[in-house]
């Protein structure tokens, strides 16, 4: 790909961020419609879950295939097939008639967006080269999600209680078509030199362990851990997990590398985002129902109560990446476990929810982490991988964000479920958000510990010696290289 001057690349960088805040932008308002989607379908809580799980899992499932066929047939090509796809997604969920047709909408939307995030951050990769810039690349980006965050309570919320929850939709499709046209017009070209070869017995035992794993754990409240569909499907889940890890090892190109694991750094930003996404999506999941459904606020109302979150959340992305560029990752992942932390103790210990005070100031907290901790976990992770399979390596570290975000709707879901199906109403939901809350808070705890530990020096030279595991012949080595950022 050919070198571009600043102003080209930090054009290529609005483009792709808008592609990221199209698909953050429509988790943050669907959490606002919940409630309007419930009284509309008549749904279930398992119904609410799998709305959001149902992109989520897909999305997931396909973001590493994506990433690793842009690399492959082309970047700039596959970025612009996710985009038409979303916005055709788009179009078709604000058109569904019942439950059932939205939630196969969203399926549509989730397979366009698995070709933007990996691949829109395999092009800012590959155009910022110079590991400084990249960072400051890398928190430009993550800032999108703190304001897509911002954006979403208060735009969802305004939409849903003027216009109906189906124009939450309608606003990925100028945006969408925008970056459409912009992307053909100024977005270079560009491929891996040795690109990976196709998996699909690896893509198959991901997808089947994503889809049995959430199924078993959105429905075991409803049905019962006895039921042959729940305890199937945690046989099918353990089964694709030990077949997904077998085949990887003696495969000679499998979707995921595990050799990539021995790494602490890369280890470690998995984890933290399987953890720190988990902690969002059943903070927002609960909240939302909370500030609707017991307080009994609008979708605007309850967008103004979020409010003071999604602002933090955008005011310390940018700062996180500023600071990793500066100090290295260990910092901000200490700031965000903390902060999260703090924030989750105050719900589960001290009853944040019953005044508006400590209501806000947990949000305030939880914003803080939240915003703080994106921009280390894709440094990190990007840095320990090698820059000619840059898609990969992306979609390595969002694939982790999906499957946290997943499964903490699903999880969270089920204890909410679980503690209010023989008592409904406030009573029961507040008294059932209590273990909840305690989940959420071991989520914050192993974000602030994993920081700690998979970070500095000793993580540097993991990164070197995982190096040395390559053949000669495979381009990891060269790319598996340690950014001033992550050496510290």
């Amino acid at each position: 790909m050919p070198e571009l001057n600043h102003r080209r690349r930090l054009l290529v960088l609005a483009i792709c961020c808008s592609s990221l805040l199209v698909v953050s932008l429509d988790n943050t308002i669907l959490n606002v419609a919940l409630p309007s989607l419930q009284r509309d379908f008549g749904s279930s809580l398992s119904g609410l879950q799998w709305t959001i799980d149902a992109y989520l899992i897909v999305l997931a499932s396909l973001l590493i295939l994506s990433g690793s066929t842009a690399d492959r047939i082309g970047r700039r090509r596959v970025f612009q097939t996710g985009l038409a796809l979303f916005v055709a997604g788009s179009v078709l969920c604000s058109l569904a008639p019942s439950l059932g047709w939205l939630v196969g909408a969203r399926v549509v939307q989730a397979v366009g967006g698995s070709m933007l995030t990996p691949v829109a951050m395999s092009i800012i990769t590959n155009v910022f080269t110079d590991p400084r810039e990249r960072a400051r690349a890398i928190g430009a980006w993550g800032a999108v999600v703190g304001l897509s965050m911002a954006m979403g309570p208060l735009v969802g919320g305004l939409l849903v209680d003027s216009v109906g929850w189906r124009s939450i939709f309608w606003l990925n499709v100028p945006i969408g078509l925008a970056a459409l046209a912009l992307t053909a017009l100024f977005v270079p070209e560009s491929r891996a030199e040795r690109p990976r070869r196709p998996d699909p017995a690896g893509q198959a035992y991901l997808i089947a362990l994503l889809g049995t794993l959430t199924h078993a754990i959105i429905e075991a409240p409803g049905r019962g851990l006895g039921d042959p569909a729940v305890y199937g499907a945690a046989i099918l889940a353990a089964a694709s997990l030990a077949g997904f890890v077998r085949h990887a090892l003696r495969a000679p190109e499998p979707l995921i590398d595990l050799r990539f694991f021995h790494s602490l750094p890369f280890s470690g930003a998995t984890l933290i985002a399987v953890a720190g996404f988990a902690a969002l999506g059943g903070f927002l999941f609960l909240n939302t129902l909370y500030l609707q459904n017991i307080r009994g606020l609008s979708a605007l109302h309850a967008g103004l109560y979020l409010l003071p979150m999604a602002a933090m959340t955008a005011a310390s992305s940018p700062l996180s990446g500023r600071l990793v560029g500066a100090r290295g990752p260990r910092l901000p992942l200490q700031i965000s476990g903390a902060a999260m932390l703090a924030s989750c103790l105050m719900f589960a210990g001290f009853d944040a929810e019953t005044r508006n005070v400590t209501l806000f100031a947990a949000y305030i907290l939880f914003g803080i982490g939240f915003g703080t901790v994106n921009s280390p976990i894709t440094n990190t992770a990007v840095s320990g991988m090698p820059r000619a399979q840059a898609g990969v390596a992306a979609a390595v570290a969002s694939t982790s964000r999906q499957i946290g975000q997943a499964l903490g709707v699903a999880v969270i879901g089920a204890v909410l479920a679980a503690g209010t199906s023989g008592a409904p109403g406030a009573d029961a939901f507040v008294a059932a958000a209590r273990p909840a809350y305690w989940i959420l808070t071991g989520c914050a705890a192993a974000v602030l510990v994993l920081g700690t530990v998979t970070t500095g020096r000793r993580a540097a030279r993991s990164t070197k010696r995982v190096a040395g595991l390559f053949d000669a012949g495979d381009p990891a080595p060269d790319g598996l290289h340690v950014t001033g950022a992550s050496a510290r």
